[in-house]
């Protein structure tokens, strides 16, 4: 795979993403839904009301930025981690889906070039995503009144980015699935499984070392072994990224 191929394929693929539009309408329902579910949850928090405060727990119920960018932090867990699943689903099952994966066989640009274009897109997506959700976040947190922050909440915002993108890298395994399964809803329910069992492993007690958990237990909370569980999480993006490429080389129409 020359440097030059993957270049091109990095091109063409994010002129796709681009036309496509998808890329850019999850990033804004991500960073909307995000916005209004933290603004929502303050207000509530502001209202007083006990029964309101014991459901949102200790930290959120507090208010102010400390509140604020501690239901961040939750939200932008669990929205992110359905939004680069559905959106890394979407990248490799729309070639089945729509038809265009014999055409990609004829490209003079190799299929793991194709594959690896696709993930160096995606990795981009996040980044730029991750930027725009902590921006809106905190000019969102401005304008709805909670003050100046301190050194302790720039701090905690800025996990906001960090946790988006190991968060993305998590969802690699919707990438080989949709692969395997030739299509859009095998990525699109291995990404429901992870999320449901990040929640459940993390009542359990066990969630730090359970990969798809590590990033948003680190964010909330980034002492103790917590920062090293996240280290020891990408092992999982990289057997995916890994597993992804290898199903693409080994890719053959017939099967």
């Amino acid at each position: 795979m020359s440097i030059h191929g993957l270049g091109a394929a990095v091109s063409v693929e994010g002129r796709k993403a681009i036309a496509a539009r998808v890329p850019v309408v999850t990033a804004v329902l991500l960073i909307v839904g995000v916005t209004a579910i933290c603004l929502s949850t303050t207000i509530a928090a502001a209202s007083g009301s006990a029964d309101i405060m014991a459901k949102l727990g200790p930290l959120v119920a507090a208010g102010g930025w400390p509140g604020y960018l501690n239901a961040a932090l939750q939200v932008t867990a669990a929205g992110s981690a359905g939004a680069c699943g559905i959106l890394l689903s979407w990248s490799f099952g729309r070639e089945f889906s729509e038809g265009t994966i014999s055409g990609l066989f004829a490209l003079p640009v190799s299929r793991v070039a194709i594959a690896a274009s696709k993930l160096a897109v995606y990795l981009l997506w996040s980044v730029v995503a991750a930027v725009a959700v902590t921006v809106v976040l905190v000019v969102a947190g401005l304008a709805a009144g909670l003050g100046t922050l301190t050194a302790a909440d720039v701090g905690v915002a800025g996990r906001i980015p960090v946790l988006v993108v190991l968060t993305a890298c998590m969802a690699t395994p919707a990438a080989w699935v949709s692969t395997l399964t030739r299509g859009l809803l095998g990525g699109i329910a291995v990404t429901i499984g992870l999320v449901a069992s990040a929640q459940v492993l993390v009542f359990a007690g066990s969630g730090p070392w359970y990969p798809p958990a590590a990033p948003a237990l680190w964010a909330l909370q980034p002492t103790g072994t917590n920062g090293i569980a996240a280290l020891v999480g990408l092992l999982l993006p990289l057997v995916f990224v890994c597993l992804t490429i290898l199903g693409w080389r080994r890719l053959q129409l017939d099967r």
